[in-house]
């Protein structure tokens, strides 16, 4: 009998190629963190991961990073955004457990809702029986802070690793924003990287969003990145 192929489940989600451990710029603190990620990536770490930050601070990003890896190893993956749990089913989570990896997204979105709660429980035991399966769970607070009313739960995902996303500092995000910008062929001086900086959101999904559409103004106008060509594209 011939072994299938590694696949990946179909869900309502689009995973961004450009999201990989390369194009992520770790915050001082973090590199513990990304190790173990990819780690799991590789299969080759023991038990469960949770890692928790605020919205927009590279959650999802590691998370879609640690898919493309386990991808490029054809390691079975699957990434469950739990945002859209109202549009799926906890019939979702039955027999992921032959996965090579799950990344669940999002997870203190079902805290409070008791069938999705008793689901991920009985997952977290069942990969625990397993040896060949990772899991990486990501939230915006700890697991005793994100409102789970499962205790057991709970537990479960204290059994594992478990890592506080550590923000990036000004001076940091500045070099990402310049890094991001060489990628597209543009030079981002200190002066007009830090002015974005003051003057839009401070998370780099922003940010980097913000990047993307100058890059695509510069293109047609035919201008360089400067304040003044900002602020008329920006209307700031």
């Amino acid at each position: 009998m011939t072994q299938e192929p590694p696949r990946q489940l179909s869900l309502p989600v689009y995973l961004p190629d450009d999201e990989t451990f390369d194009s992520y710029y770790p915050a001082s603190g973090n590199d513990e963190l990304i190790e173990k990620l990819k780690s799991c990536a590789r299969g080759t770490l023991d038990g469960s991961l949770y890692l928790f930050g605020p919205e927009k601070s590279g959650r999802t990003h590691l998370l879609h990073a640690a898919c493309a890896q386990a991808n490029d190893l054809e390691r079975r993956t699957l990434y469950i955004p739990l945002g859209i749990h109202a549009s799926i089913s906890t019939a979702l989570f039955e027999g992921l457990e032959s996965m090579q990896l799950i990344c669940i997204d999002d997870v203190d979105a079902i805290a409070g809702h008791p069938v999705w709660e008793e689901a991920l429980f009985h997952l977290y035991n069942r990969i625990n029986e397993q040896e060949d399966c990772q899991l990486i769970v990501s939230g915006s607070a700890s697991p005793q802070e994100a409102g789970f009313a499962l205790p057991d739960l709970v537990s479960r995902m204290q059994w594992g690793l478990i890592y506080q996303l550590q923000p990036m500092e000004d001076a940091e995000k500045l070099v990402a924003l310049q890094r991001r910008a060489a990628m597209r062929g543009l030079q981002l001086p200190d002066d007009v990287g830090k002015f974005l900086l003051n003057r839009m959101a401070r998370d780099l999904r922003t940010l980097f969003d913000v990047l993307d559409r100058l890059d695509k103004a510069s293109m047609v106008h035919q201008r360089k990145l400067t304040i003044p060509f900002i602020k008329e594209m920006l209307r700031l």
